[in-house]
């Protein structure tokens, strides 16, 4: 049997990880400034995770959620604590897009609504749900197409407050940064608008973080800096650095009922043991906080840098153009100077890496693209 074959594959094998760099089996380093889209948050085979997550693993693994895993309190607890929502309930799930999905659903619930306003450019990832709410075609199925989502354009509410006249929303689901349209900023005052728009018209507001949250922009939660509470959040990816986890926080408002959501797999002990890890790890090393430092430091550098176009982003999740390829450039990177990128468009080039990366991190990434760009 084959793979399916839906990956464009650079051909290296990373086999070994620590810190910021991955090794492939020939022992060649890479600088890792893409963290797997987002995912490596704490760094590469971090001792801490690594003792914990192979602690767990040895009493137990698994069992499902008919019966009480204090590791999920324990999870909710620390959440709640770093993201400062500690009114808020948390349910565990595997993945961003299920994160999504589940919030979708509550909305709905809670509302007893069926349309959901979504924008340009937009995603939320490929399950059902979150797909019919991402604007990208090309991996929208017909199956998938609903009269149900509308989208707007991002940063416009005079275009959102038309819809929302309308009638019949249960919630608007944004991003807080839209991170695979190019790094696309989300301005303060839009979203501060947008909160008050919402609940006027009683719709709910879901952000999305599985991307921009995590404290990859120097917040724990990228809307964090324009001082608004969504009545759902989602996050996923750095949550468990590697390990498949997400999580949907939701306000006190919203009430539950016995079988309202549910999974087989989402918040098994192991997931929860990997991810009270990394909340562990964050706090101790001050992760958030050096995502602000070092994020603040690589963005006014690559302004300097003449090849870097509409540098844009915030903490380590930082988005810039240049002339021609951003393929070419990324490839050029990870093979002439072995630092790992990421893409967005036909000429972007796009940085996620751990948040525990430093200056000298960035500044081997900074004379890399000089060199490649003189």
């Amino acid at each position: 049997m084959n793979l399916f074959d839906v990956y464009p594959l650079y051909p290296i094998e990373p086999v070994k990880g620590k810190g910021a760099y991955v090794y492939d089996k020939e022992g060649k380093e890479y600088l890792d400034l893409y963290g797997g889209h987002a995912v490596i948050s704490i760094g590469h085979a971090h001792p801490h995770y690594v003792k914990a997550v192979s602690e767990q693993v040895a009493r137990l693994g698994f069992y499902s959620n008919s019966v009480e895993n204090s590791l999920q309190s324990r999870l909710a607890e620390l959440l709640g604590k770093a993201s400062g929502y500690t009114d808020y309930s948390l349910f565990l799930c595997n993945s961003g897009a299920e994160a999504n999905e589940n919030a979708l659903k509550l909305a709905s619930f809670h509302t007893g609504k069926n349309k959901v306003l979504a924008f340009g450019k937009a995603f939320h990832g490929r399950t059902s749900g979150a797909v019919a709410a991402t604007d990208n075609p090309k991996i929208v199925a017909p199956f998938n197409r609903t009269e149900n989502v509308v989208f707007a354009p991002l940063n416009d509410i005079e275009a959102v407050e038309r819809e929302l006249s309308k009638g019949d929303f249960a919630a608007v689901i944004i991003e807080g940064i839209q991170g695979v349209a190019g790094i696309r900023m989300v301005e303060d005052d839009f979203l501060r608008s947008l909160r008050e728009v919402t609940k006027r018209h009683s719709v709910l507001l879901i952000l999305d973080e599985i991307q921009s949250g995590y404290g990859r922009t120097g917040r724990f939660f990228a809307h964090q800096y324009s001082g608004i509470c969504p009545d759902i959040i989602t996050t996923a990816k750095g949550m468990g650095n590697g390990f498949p986890i997400g999580g949907v926080l939701i306000s006190p408002e919203i009430k539950p009922w016995h079988g309202m959501l549910g999974t087989t797999f989402g918040g098994n002990h192991l997931a929860c043991a990997a991810a009270i890890a990394v909340l562990e790890i964050m706090e101790a090393e001050h992760l958030v906080e050096n995502a602000a430092t070092v994020g603040e430091y690589l963005l006014a550098e690559l302004q300097k840098i003449s090849a870097a176009k509409d540098v844009r982003g915030r903490g380590l999740m930082i988005g810039f153009d240049v002339e021609g390829s951003g393929a070419e450039m990324r490839r050029r990177l990870l093979f002439e100077k072995g630092i790992f990128t990421g893409g967005a468009g036909a000429s972007t080039v796009r940085l996620l890496p751990s948040l525990a990366i430093t200056r000298d991190h960035a500044d081997k990434f900074l004379n890399a693209l000089k060199e490649l760009t003189l």
